[in-house]
């Protein structure tokens, strides 16, 4: 399917977990994001971040995403792997396997974005049993 996913980031929560020495420290972000396209709704998603002393980080979390994938209404959950450097956040997530509800059951797949502070294009690989 052609038509591309946008998202946009609607807010972002961020507070320090430990602190490991001066500019090294994991923080945990809640962040909640708009979806438009292939993707239509509202996703949560919270991270657990791990910031290097160079200012970049690695970071892993979890998304719910309440909404329509293709048109079929209801809700699932990504899992999500990435690093930010360089100004940008690179990620790639994957359908937690029977997290998907209501017509989204069976959805399974995996997609990625590369995004600046704001909005990102997602790439999907996605498909329904």
């Amino acid at each position: 399917m052609s038509k591309e996913t946008v998202f946009e980031v609607k807010s972002w929560d961020e507070e320090a977990a430990q602190d490991i020495a001066e500019g090294i420290k994991i923080v945990r972000a809640k962040v909640s994001q708009s979806y438009r396209g292939r993707i239509e709704g509202e996703g949560r998603v919270e991270y657990l971040m791990y910031y290097k002393g160079d200012g970049t980080a690695i970071f892993l979390g979890y998304e719910r995403i309440i909404g329509s994938v293709d048109g079929r209404q209801g809700s699932v959950l990504l899992q999500h792997q990435g690093i930010f450097e360089g100004g940008a956040a690179i990620s790639q997530w994957t359908v937690v396997g029977g997290s998907a509800t209501d017509d989204l059951q069976g959805l399974s797949g995996t997609g990625s974005f590369n995004a600046g502070h704001k909005q990102a294009r997602v790439t999907l690989d996605i498909a329904f049993e």
